[in-house]
Protein backbone atom coordinates (compact mmCIF):
# COMPACT_ATOMS: atom_id res chain seq x y z
CA UNK A 1 0.00 0.00 0.00
CA UNK A 2 1.05 3.17 -1.13
CA UNK A 3 1.79 6.50 1.49
CA UNK A 4 0.12 9.20 0.97
CA UNK A 5 1.93 12.20 1.27
CA UNK A 6 0.43 15.19 3.25
CA UNK A 7 2.09 17.83 1.15
CA UNK A 8 3.87 19.73 3.96
CA UNK A 9 6.10 22.21 1.76
CA UNK A 10 9.79 22.01 2.56
CA UNK A 11 11.50 25.18 3.53
CA UNK A 12 13.94 26.95 1.62
CA UNK A 13 16.55 27.45 4.44
CA UNK A 14 16.96 25.13 7.21
CA UNK A 15 19.48 25.92 9.95
CA UNK A 16 21.91 23.59 11.24
CA UNK A 17 22.34 23.16 14.53
CA UNK A 18 22.88 19.51 15.27
CA UNK A 19 25.24 17.09 12.92
CA UNK A 20 25.63 13.45 12.54
CA UNK A 21 28.91 12.12 11.82
CA UNK A 22 29.59 8.16 10.82
CA UNK A 23 32.23 7.86 8.00
CA UNK A 24 34.54 4.87 7.09
CA UNK A 25 36.87 7.34 4.93
CA UNK A 26 37.92 10.36 7.29
CA UNK A 27 39.82 12.04 4.45
CA UNK A 28 39.45 15.63 5.56
CA UNK A 29 36.88 14.66 8.35
CA UNK A 30 38.84 16.71 11.16
CA UNK A 31 38.96 19.98 9.54
CA UNK A 32 35.31 19.99 8.24
CA UNK A 33 34.29 19.17 11.77
CA UNK A 34 36.63 21.81 12.97
CA UNK A 35 34.47 24.26 10.86
CA UNK A 36 31.05 23.11 11.89
CA UNK A 37 31.89 23.44 15.31
CA UNK A 38 33.02 26.53 14.81
CA UNK A 39 29.87 27.52 13.53
CA UNK A 40 28.53 26.47 16.77
CA UNK A 41 27.19 22.67 15.06
CA UNK A 42 26.66 20.25 17.59
CA UNK A 43 28.36 17.08 16.84
CA UNK A 44 27.13 13.74 17.23
CA UNK A 45 29.41 10.89 16.39
CA UNK A 46 30.39 6.99 16.21
CA UNK A 47 32.67 4.64 17.07
CA UNK A 48 35.60 5.14 14.97
CA UNK A 49 34.70 9.01 13.84
CA UNK A 50 33.94 9.87 17.74
CA UNK A 51 37.34 9.24 18.86
CA UNK A 52 38.95 10.71 16.02
CA UNK A 53 37.32 13.97 16.58
CA UNK A 54 37.71 13.92 20.57
CA UNK A 55 41.74 13.00 19.81
CA UNK A 56 41.34 16.25 17.46
CA UNK A 57 40.05 18.55 20.91
CA UNK A 58 36.61 19.09 19.08
CA UNK A 59 33.50 18.60 21.48
CA UNK A 60 31.43 15.73 20.40
CA UNK A 61 28.72 13.36 21.94
CA UNK A 62 28.62 9.80 21.32
CA UNK A 63 25.34 8.36 19.68
CA UNK A 64 25.50 6.10 22.58
CA UNK A 65 24.24 9.14 24.75
CA UNK A 66 21.68 10.17 22.19
CA UNK A 67 20.31 6.44 21.99
CA UNK A 68 20.85 5.77 25.94
CA UNK A 69 22.37 2.09 24.54
CA UNK A 70 25.57 1.41 23.67
CA UNK A 71 27.25 0.11 20.55
CA UNK A 72 26.95 -3.73 20.92
CA UNK A 73 27.89 -6.78 18.81
CA UNK A 74 31.44 -5.30 17.32
CA UNK A 75 30.00 -2.19 16.21
CA UNK A 76 27.00 -3.98 13.67
CA UNK A 77 24.21 -2.84 16.11
CA UNK A 78 24.96 1.39 16.86
CA UNK A 79 22.69 3.66 15.00
CA UNK A 80 19.59 1.39 14.36
CA UNK A 81 17.78 3.03 16.99
CA UNK A 82 14.34 5.58 17.12
CA UNK A 83 16.16 8.40 18.74
CA UNK A 84 18.67 8.17 15.40
CA UNK A 85 15.96 7.07 12.74
CA UNK A 86 13.23 9.72 14.17
CA UNK A 87 15.70 12.18 14.08
CA UNK A 88 15.98 11.83 11.00
CA UNK A 89 12.71 11.23 9.60
CA UNK A 90 10.46 13.26 11.56
CA UNK A 91 8.63 15.91 9.46
CA UNK A 92 9.14 18.95 11.61
CA UNK A 93 5.99 21.00 10.44
CA UNK A 94 3.43 17.74 10.61
CA UNK A 95 2.32 18.03 13.87
CA UNK A 96 1.71 14.79 14.89
CA UNK A 97 5.80 14.13 13.99
CA UNK A 98 6.58 16.76 16.21
CA UNK A 99 4.41 15.44 18.92
CA UNK A 100 6.40 12.12 19.03
CA UNK A 101 9.20 14.05 18.74
CA UNK A 102 8.24 15.55 22.39
CA UNK A 103 7.13 12.58 23.55
CA UNK A 104 9.76 10.32 23.03
CA UNK A 105 12.69 13.19 23.38
CA UNK A 106 13.91 13.02 19.82
CA UNK A 107 16.03 15.86 18.64
CA UNK A 108 15.96 16.62 14.77
CA UNK A 109 19.78 16.04 12.66
CA UNK A 110 20.03 18.76 10.40
CA UNK A 111 23.08 17.27 8.91
CA UNK A 112 24.43 14.02 8.35
CA UNK A 113 27.76 13.05 7.26
CA UNK A 114 28.35 9.47 6.53
CA UNK A 115 30.28 7.41 4.08
CA UNK A 116 29.90 3.72 3.73
CA UNK A 117 31.77 0.41 4.93
CA UNK A 118 34.63 -0.15 2.04
CA UNK A 119 33.00 -3.11 0.32
CA UNK A 120 34.23 -2.46 -2.44
CA UNK A 121 38.09 -1.73 -2.00
CA UNK A 122 38.05 -5.04 0.23
CA UNK A 123 36.60 -7.32 -2.81
CA UNK A 124 39.12 -5.89 -5.06
CA UNK A 125 42.00 -6.53 -2.68
CA UNK A 126 41.06 -10.55 -2.81
CA UNK A 127 39.89 -10.03 1.05
CA UNK A 128 38.42 -13.48 2.29
CA UNK A 129 34.11 -14.40 2.25
CA UNK A 130 34.25 -13.35 6.13
CA UNK A 131 36.14 -10.48 5.86
CA UNK A 132 34.00 -9.24 2.19
CA UNK A 133 30.85 -9.88 4.16
CA UNK A 134 31.70 -7.80 7.41
CA UNK A 135 32.26 -4.82 5.35
CA UNK A 136 28.48 -4.98 4.10
CA UNK A 137 27.03 -1.69 5.58
CA UNK A 138 24.22 -1.82 7.31
CA UNK A 139 23.35 1.25 9.66
CA UNK A 140 25.30 3.75 7.32
CA UNK A 141 22.96 2.58 4.36
CA UNK A 142 19.90 3.09 6.61
CA UNK A 143 20.58 6.52 7.85
CA UNK A 144 21.96 7.31 4.01
CA UNK A 145 18.51 6.73 2.74
CA UNK A 146 16.69 7.69 5.63
CA UNK A 147 18.54 11.17 5.42
CA UNK A 148 18.12 11.57 1.85
CA UNK A 149 14.33 10.73 1.69
CA UNK A 150 13.86 13.19 4.64
CA UNK A 151 16.14 15.90 2.25
CA UNK A 152 13.08 18.29 3.17
CA UNK A 153 14.82 18.98 6.62
CA UNK A 154 17.85 17.19 6.26
CA UNK A 155 20.92 17.67 4.52
CA UNK A 156 22.94 14.14 3.33
CA UNK A 157 26.78 13.84 2.54
CA UNK A 158 28.22 11.04 1.52
CA UNK A 159 31.30 12.12 -0.37
CA UNK A 160 34.21 14.21 1.25
CA UNK A 161 34.60 16.28 -1.92
CA UNK A 162 31.39 17.55 -1.15
CA UNK A 163 32.45 18.98 2.46
CA UNK A 164 33.76 22.50 1.12
CA UNK A 165 30.23 22.98 -0.60
CA UNK A 166 28.67 22.32 2.72
CA UNK A 167 30.54 25.09 4.71
CA UNK A 168 30.77 27.69 1.69
CA UNK A 169 26.15 27.04 1.30
CA UNK A 170 26.48 27.74 5.51
CA UNK A 171 28.71 30.18 4.88
CA UNK A 172 26.47 32.08 2.39
CA UNK A 173 23.28 31.24 3.96
CA UNK A 174 24.18 32.51 7.99
CA UNK A 175 24.25 28.84 8.92
CA UNK A 176 21.34 27.66 6.56
CA UNK A 177 21.28 24.40 3.84
CA UNK A 178 19.38 26.07 1.16
CA UNK A 179 16.44 23.29 -0.45
CA UNK A 180 18.18 23.06 -4.21
CA UNK A 181 21.37 21.68 -2.74
CA UNK A 182 19.49 19.40 -0.05
CA UNK A 183 17.99 18.06 -3.49
CA UNK A 184 21.47 17.65 -4.48
CA UNK A 185 22.94 15.68 -2.43
CA UNK A 186 19.95 13.57 -1.34
CA UNK A 187 19.89 12.74 -5.29
CA UNK A 188 24.00 11.81 -5.28
CA UNK A 189 22.82 9.42 -1.73
CA UNK A 190 21.15 7.47 -3.20
CA UNK A 191 23.03 7.06 -6.42
CA UNK A 192 25.57 5.89 -3.94
CA UNK A 193 23.63 4.14 -1.69
CA UNK A 194 22.25 1.94 -5.35
CA UNK A 195 25.90 1.34 -6.64
CA UNK A 196 27.07 0.16 -3.52
CA UNK A 197 24.47 -2.89 -3.27
CA UNK A 198 24.75 -3.45 -6.72
CA UNK A 199 28.39 -4.76 -6.18
CA UNK A 200 27.38 -6.20 -3.22
CA UNK A 201 25.24 -8.49 -5.46
CA UNK A 202 27.01 -8.27 -8.23
CA UNK A 203 29.58 -10.45 -5.72
CA UNK A 204 27.55 -12.29 -4.92
CA UNK A 205 26.60 -13.45 -7.86
CA UNK A 206 29.69 -14.02 -9.05
CA UNK A 207 30.97 -15.75 -5.74
CA UNK A 208 27.75 -18.20 -5.42
CA UNK A 209 28.36 -18.76 -9.35
CA UNK A 210 25.05 -17.87 -9.97
CA UNK A 211 25.13 -17.37 -14.07
CA UNK A 212 21.71 -15.21 -14.56
CA UNK A 213 19.82 -13.46 -11.04
CA UNK A 214 16.25 -12.87 -10.84
CA UNK A 215 17.52 -9.49 -10.20
CA UNK A 216 20.40 -7.51 -11.92
CA UNK A 217 22.20 -4.38 -10.79
CA UNK A 218 24.95 -2.02 -11.83
CA UNK A 219 26.56 0.86 -10.92
CA UNK A 220 29.81 2.82 -11.04
CA UNK A 221 31.73 6.39 -10.10
CA UNK A 222 32.18 9.13 -12.50
CA UNK A 223 35.51 9.73 -13.56
CA UNK A 224 34.90 12.32 -16.01
CA UNK A 225 32.43 14.22 -17.81
CA UNK A 226 32.79 13.67 -21.48
CA UNK A 227 32.63 16.76 -23.52
CA UNK A 228 30.33 14.71 -26.15
CA UNK A 229 29.49 11.26 -26.58
CA UNK A 230 29.98 9.25 -29.92
CA UNK A 231 28.77 12.45 -31.87
CA UNK A 232 28.64 16.12 -30.51
CA UNK A 233 24.98 15.87 -30.16
CA UNK A 234 25.13 13.34 -27.17
CA UNK A 235 26.51 13.39 -23.53
CA UNK A 236 28.09 11.08 -22.19
CA UNK A 237 30.12 10.53 -18.38
CA UNK A 238 32.84 7.71 -18.25
CA UNK A 239 32.03 5.70 -15.01
CA UNK A 240 33.95 3.55 -13.06
CA UNK A 241 33.10 0.19 -11.85
CA UNK A 242 34.77 -1.75 -9.04
CA UNK A 243 36.19 -4.48 -11.11
CA UNK A 244 40.05 -3.59 -11.35
CA UNK A 245 41.58 -5.27 -14.87
CA UNK A 246 44.42 -3.62 -15.68
CA UNK A 247 43.10 -0.78 -19.60
CA UNK A 248 41.97 2.33 -19.93
CA UNK A 249 40.34 2.60 -16.67
CA UNK A 250 43.23 1.83 -14.29
CA UNK A 251 45.65 3.58 -17.12
CA UNK A 252 47.76 6.83 -15.71
CA UNK A 253 47.43 9.28 -18.12
CA UNK A 254 51.09 11.12 -18.37
CA UNK A 255 50.41 13.47 -20.98
CA UNK A 256 47.91 14.93 -23.17
CA UNK A 257 44.38 16.25 -23.68
CA UNK A 258 41.53 14.46 -21.76
CA UNK A 259 40.07 11.10 -23.41
CA UNK A 260 36.97 11.60 -25.95
CA UNK A 261 34.20 9.06 -25.57
CA UNK A 262 35.58 7.15 -28.79
CA UNK A 263 39.01 7.33 -27.55
CA UNK A 264 38.12 5.03 -24.10
CA UNK A 265 36.27 2.70 -26.29
CA UNK A 266 39.08 2.30 -28.77
CA UNK A 267 41.64 2.07 -25.96
CA UNK A 268 40.11 -0.19 -23.82
CA UNK A 269 39.55 -2.52 -27.44
CA UNK A 270 43.14 -1.83 -28.51
CA UNK A 271 44.41 -3.12 -25.12
CA UNK A 272 42.27 -5.98 -24.49
CA UNK A 273 43.35 -7.37 -28.48
CA UNK A 274 46.77 -6.73 -27.29
CA UNK A 275 46.35 -8.07 -24.09
CA UNK A 276 46.51 -11.75 -25.59
CA UNK A 277 49.73 -11.80 -26.25
CA UNK A 278 52.11 -13.12 -23.04
CA UNK A 279 54.81 -10.43 -22.93
CA UNK A 280 57.62 -12.68 -22.10
CA UNK A 281 56.88 -14.99 -25.27
CA UNK A 282 56.64 -11.85 -27.91
CA UNK A 283 56.21 -8.15 -28.32
CA UNK A 284 53.27 -7.32 -29.54
CA UNK A 285 51.58 -3.90 -31.37
CA UNK A 286 47.51 -3.47 -31.97
CA UNK A 287 46.49 -0.40 -34.02
CA UNK A 288 43.14 0.11 -33.42
CA UNK A 289 40.70 2.41 -35.66
CA UNK A 290 36.60 2.51 -33.91
CA UNK A 291 37.28 -0.34 -32.24
CA UNK A 292 38.43 -2.61 -35.22
CA UNK A 293 42.24 -3.44 -35.64
CA UNK A 294 43.62 -2.48 -38.41
CA UNK A 295 47.19 -4.01 -38.10
CA UNK A 296 48.40 -6.31 -35.36
CA UNK A 297 51.80 -8.09 -34.80
CA UNK A 298 54.57 -10.16 -33.12
CA UNK A 299 57.87 -9.11 -33.01
CA UNK A 300 61.21 -9.45 -31.40
CA UNK A 301 60.84 -6.05 -30.54
CA UNK A 302 58.28 -3.19 -29.92
CA UNK A 303 59.19 -1.15 -32.55
CA UNK A 304 59.56 -4.08 -35.60
CA UNK A 305 56.25 -5.38 -34.32
CA UNK A 306 54.94 -1.44 -34.83
CA UNK A 307 56.31 -1.51 -38.17
CA UNK A 308 54.54 -4.62 -39.21
CA UNK A 309 51.54 -3.71 -37.97
CA UNK A 310 51.58 -0.77 -39.36
CA UNK A 311 51.98 -2.11 -42.95
CA UNK A 312 48.70 -3.79 -42.71
CA UNK A 313 46.80 -0.94 -43.30
CA UNK A 314 48.91 2.78 -43.27
CA UNK A 315 45.65 4.92 -44.45
CA UNK A 316 43.27 3.20 -41.17
CA UNK A 317 46.28 3.86 -38.79
CA UNK A 318 46.17 7.41 -39.46
CA UNK A 319 44.76 9.21 -35.86
CA UNK A 320 44.12 5.62 -34.41
CA UNK A 321 45.00 4.02 -31.10
CA UNK A 322 48.26 2.19 -30.27
CA UNK A 323 48.03 -0.33 -27.86
CA UNK A 324 51.86 -2.16 -27.06
CA UNK A 325 52.16 -5.37 -24.69
CA UNK A 326 55.38 -4.02 -23.53
CA UNK A 327 56.79 -1.08 -22.17
CA UNK A 328 56.85 1.92 -24.59
CA UNK A 329 60.92 2.02 -25.17
CA UNK A 330 62.66 5.52 -27.17
CA UNK A 331 63.15 3.59 -30.70
CA UNK A 332 59.20 2.50 -30.68
CA UNK A 333 58.09 6.52 -29.34
CA UNK A 334 60.33 7.86 -32.29
CA UNK A 335 58.08 5.81 -34.59
CA UNK A 336 54.61 5.94 -33.55
CA UNK A 337 54.84 10.04 -33.85
CA UNK A 338 55.84 10.32 -37.00
CA UNK A 339 51.97 9.94 -38.04
CA UNK A 340 48.93 11.20 -36.05
CA UNK A 341 48.15 8.58 -33.21
CA UNK A 342 45.35 9.75 -30.80
CA UNK A 343 46.27 7.32 -28.24
CA UNK A 344 49.62 5.30 -26.92
CA UNK A 345 48.56 2.64 -24.13
CA UNK A 346 51.10 0.23 -22.77
CA UNK A 347 52.16 -1.24 -19.63
CA UNK A 348 54.65 1.34 -18.75
CA UNK A 349 57.23 3.76 -20.88
CA UNK A 350 60.81 4.69 -20.15
CA UNK A 351 61.48 8.41 -19.55
CA UNK A 352 63.39 8.92 -23.10
CA UNK A 353 59.75 7.51 -24.34
CA UNK A 354 57.88 9.80 -22.39
CA UNK A 355 59.90 12.73 -23.32
CA UNK A 356 59.69 11.89 -27.30
CA UNK A 357 55.45 11.61 -26.90
CA UNK A 358 55.91 15.11 -25.51
CA UNK A 359 56.63 16.79 -28.16
CA UNK A 360 53.05 16.26 -29.47
CA UNK A 361 51.25 17.68 -26.52
CA UNK A 362 48.02 16.31 -27.73
CA UNK A 363 48.98 12.80 -28.11
CA UNK A 364 47.23 11.00 -24.88
CA UNK A 365 49.97 8.07 -23.40
CA UNK A 366 48.79 6.01 -21.00
CA UNK A 367 50.29 3.41 -18.49
CA UNK A 368 48.77 0.44 -16.99
CA UNK A 369 51.49 -1.35 -15.24
CA UNK A 370 49.76 -4.71 -16.31
CA UNK A 371 48.18 -6.26 -18.74
CA UNK A 372 44.45 -7.48 -18.41
CA UNK A 373 44.34 -11.01 -18.06
CA UNK A 374 42.46 -12.59 -21.47
CA UNK A 375 41.34 -15.62 -19.56
CA UNK A 376 39.58 -13.67 -16.28
CA UNK A 377 35.96 -14.23 -16.24
CA UNK A 378 34.06 -11.22 -16.09
CA UNK A 379 30.58 -9.59 -17.38
CA UNK A 380 30.02 -8.04 -20.67
CA UNK A 381 26.94 -5.49 -20.97
CA UNK A 382 24.74 -3.98 -23.43
CA UNK A 383 21.65 -2.05 -22.99
CA UNK A 384 18.78 -2.60 -25.31
CA UNK A 385 15.09 -0.47 -25.98
CA UNK A 386 13.64 -1.25 -22.10
CA UNK A 387 16.53 -3.90 -21.18
CA UNK A 388 20.22 -4.94 -20.68
CA UNK A 389 21.59 -7.49 -22.01
CA UNK A 390 24.45 -9.26 -20.06
CA UNK A 391 26.49 -12.15 -20.72
CA UNK A 392 29.99 -13.59 -19.59
CA UNK A 393 33.26 -11.75 -21.30
CA UNK A 394 34.85 -14.03 -24.36
CA UNK A 395 37.74 -15.62 -22.08
CA UNK A 396 38.42 -18.30 -24.77
CA UNK A 397 41.77 -18.34 -25.68
CA UNK A 398 43.03 -20.18 -28.80
CA UNK A 399 45.95 -21.84 -26.50
CA UNK A 400 43.37 -23.71 -24.98
CA UNK A 401 41.41 -25.00 -27.18
CA UNK A 402 41.24 -28.11 -28.71
CA UNK A 403 42.31 -27.55 -32.89
CA UNK A 404 41.54 -30.43 -35.11
CA UNK A 405 43.38 -30.87 -38.32
CA UNK A 406 39.88 -31.88 -41.00
CA UNK A 407 41.67 -31.68 -44.54
CA UNK A 408 43.82 -34.27 -45.58
CA UNK A 409 46.78 -31.35 -45.56
CA UNK A 410 48.15 -31.03 -42.33
CA UNK A 411 49.74 -27.22 -41.57
CA UNK A 412 53.36 -26.36 -41.51
CA UNK A 413 54.80 -25.33 -38.05
CA UNK A 414 54.87 -22.00 -39.29
CA UNK A 415 51.26 -21.92 -40.67
CA UNK A 416 50.18 -23.63 -37.19
CA UNK A 417 51.95 -20.48 -35.65
CA UNK A 418 50.29 -17.80 -37.63
CA UNK A 419 46.59 -19.48 -37.73
CA UNK A 420 46.58 -19.12 -34.16
CA UNK A 421 47.77 -16.19 -34.23
CA UNK A 422 45.20 -14.57 -36.29
CA UNK A 423 42.46 -16.40 -34.45
CA UNK A 424 43.42 -14.48 -31.65
CA UNK A 425 43.02 -11.52 -33.46
CA UNK A 426 39.93 -12.51 -35.04
CA UNK A 427 38.81 -12.74 -31.49
CA UNK A 428 38.34 -9.24 -31.16
CA UNK A 429 37.20 -7.91 -34.83
CA UNK A 430 33.86 -6.84 -35.32
CA UNK A 431 31.89 -9.51 -37.42
CA UNK A 432 31.52 -11.33 -39.52
CA UNK A 433 35.23 -11.34 -39.44
CA UNK A 434 38.30 -12.43 -41.56
CA UNK A 435 41.73 -11.80 -41.16
CA UNK A 436 44.63 -12.55 -43.30
CA UNK A 437 48.27 -12.95 -41.17
CA UNK A 438 51.58 -14.07 -42.48
CA UNK A 439 54.91 -14.17 -40.56
CA UNK A 440 52.93 -12.87 -37.16
CA UNK A 441 51.58 -10.08 -38.93
CA UNK A 442 48.03 -9.20 -40.18
CA UNK A 443 48.00 -8.78 -43.91
CA UNK A 444 44.43 -8.04 -44.16
CA UNK A 445 41.57 -7.07 -41.91
CA UNK A 446 37.96 -7.59 -43.15
CA UNK A 447 35.45 -6.74 -40.61
CA UNK A 448 31.75 -5.97 -39.43
CA UNK A 449 30.33 -7.09 -42.90
CA UNK A 450 26.67 -8.68 -43.44
CA UNK A 451 28.46 -11.67 -45.18
CA UNK A 452 31.79 -13.52 -44.41
CA UNK A 453 32.43 -13.13 -48.14
CA UNK A 454 32.33 -9.54 -48.08
CA UNK A 455 34.80 -9.67 -45.18
CA UNK A 456 37.09 -11.95 -47.14
CA UNK A 457 37.12 -9.21 -50.34
CA UNK A 458 37.70 -5.90 -48.30
CA UNK A 459 40.35 -7.39 -46.38
CA UNK A 460 42.05 -8.91 -49.58
CA UNK A 461 41.33 -5.68 -51.15
CA UNK A 462 43.32 -3.64 -47.74
CA UNK A 463 46.21 -6.07 -49.04
CA UNK A 464 46.13 -4.84 -52.03
CA UNK A 465 46.15 -0.98 -50.68
CA UNK A 466 48.77 -1.72 -48.63
CA UNK A 467 50.86 -3.68 -51.18
CA UNK A 468 51.29 -0.69 -53.34
CA UNK A 469 51.41 1.89 -51.00
CA UNK A 470 54.72 -0.06 -49.82
CA UNK A 471 56.27 -0.71 -53.15
CA UNK A 472 55.48 -4.80 -53.55
CA UNK A 473 54.90 -6.61 -56.92
CA UNK A 474 52.05 -8.45 -55.07
CA UNK A 475 49.88 -8.58 -51.72
CA UNK A 476 51.25 -10.18 -48.77
CA UNK A 477 48.00 -12.50 -48.45
CA UNK A 478 50.00 -14.41 -50.98
CA UNK A 479 51.09 -17.04 -49.01
CA UNK A 480 49.12 -16.49 -45.50
CA UNK A 481 47.08 -17.79 -43.36
CA UNK A 482 43.17 -16.92 -42.80
CA UNK A 483 41.35 -16.84 -39.83
CA UNK A 484 37.08 -16.52 -39.92
CA UNK A 485 35.57 -16.09 -36.10
CA UNK A 486 32.93 -18.51 -37.00
CA UNK A 487 32.13 -20.87 -39.57
CA UNK A 488 31.95 -20.81 -43.49
CA UNK A 489 28.33 -21.15 -44.21
CA UNK A 490 29.34 -21.85 -47.60
CA UNK A 491 32.57 -22.51 -49.92
CA UNK A 492 32.34 -19.16 -51.26
CA UNK A 493 34.41 -17.27 -48.32
CA UNK A 494 36.67 -19.56 -48.14
CA UNK A 495 37.31 -19.48 -52.22
CA UNK A 496 37.74 -15.49 -52.25
CA UNK A 497 40.57 -16.17 -49.32
CA UNK A 498 42.04 -18.50 -51.37
CA UNK A 499 41.74 -16.83 -54.18
CA UNK A 500 43.41 -14.18 -52.40
CA UNK A 501 46.25 -16.13 -51.45
CA UNK A 502 45.67 -17.95 -48.47
CA UNK A 503 47.36 -21.75 -48.35
CA UNK A 504 45.82 -22.50 -44.50
CA UNK A 505 42.72 -21.56 -42.50
CA UNK A 506 41.15 -21.41 -38.79
CA UNK A 507 37.84 -21.22 -38.56
CA UNK A 508 35.34 -22.41 -35.56
CA UNK A 509 33.67 -25.99 -37.75
CA UNK A 510 29.45 -26.28 -36.95
CA UNK A 511 27.99 -25.06 -40.10
CA UNK A 512 25.72 -27.65 -42.10
CA UNK A 513 27.97 -27.25 -45.17
CA UNK A 514 31.08 -28.08 -43.24
CA UNK A 515 31.72 -31.31 -45.67
CA UNK A 516 31.61 -28.96 -48.73
CA UNK A 517 33.97 -26.55 -47.37
CA UNK A 518 36.51 -28.83 -46.49
CA UNK A 519 36.35 -30.47 -49.80
CA UNK A 520 36.90 -26.77 -51.99
CA UNK A 521 39.94 -26.71 -49.06
CA UNK A 522 41.07 -30.24 -50.28
CA UNK A 523 40.52 -29.63 -54.28
CA UNK A 524 42.55 -26.56 -53.55
CA UNK A 525 45.55 -28.02 -51.42
CA UNK A 526 45.07 -25.78 -48.20
CA UNK A 527 45.27 -26.94 -44.74
CA UNK A 528 42.10 -26.15 -42.52
CA UNK A 529 42.02 -26.70 -38.54
CA UNK A 530 38.62 -26.28 -37.27
CA UNK A 531 38.44 -24.58 -33.41
CA UNK A 532 34.70 -25.94 -32.04
CA UNK A 533 34.49 -22.25 -30.57
CA UNK A 534 33.94 -18.97 -32.53
CA UNK A 535 33.97 -15.24 -31.51
CA UNK A 536 31.22 -13.35 -32.68
CA UNK A 537 31.57 -9.95 -31.62
CA UNK A 538 28.51 -7.41 -32.41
Amino acid sequence: MAVVSKNIPAPDLVPVKRALLSVSDKTALVEFAKKLAGKGVELISTGGTSKALAEAGLPVRDVSEVTGFPEIMDGRVKTLHPAVHGGLLAIRDDAEHAEAMKTHNIAPFDLVVVNLYPFEDVVQKGGDYAAVVENIDIGGPAMVRASAKNHAYVTIVTDPSDYDAVIDALEANEGAMPYALRKQFAAKAFSRTATYDAAIANWFASTLEIESPQWRAFGGKLDSVMRYGENPHQQAGFYKTAEQRSGVSTARQLQGKQLSYNNINDTDAAFELVSEFDPKRTSAVAIIKHANPCGVAEGSSIVEAYKSALACDPVSAFGGIVALNQTLNAEAAEEIVKIFTEVIIAPDATEEAQAIVAAKKNLRLLVTGGLADPRTPGLAIKTVAGGLLVQSRDNLVVDDLDLKVVTKRTPTEQELADLKFAFRVAKHVKSNAIVYAKDGATVGVGAGQMSRVDSARIAARKAIDAAEAAGLVEPLTKGCVVASDAFFPFADGLLSAIEAGATAVIQPGGSMRDDEVIAAADEHGIAMVMTGARHFRH
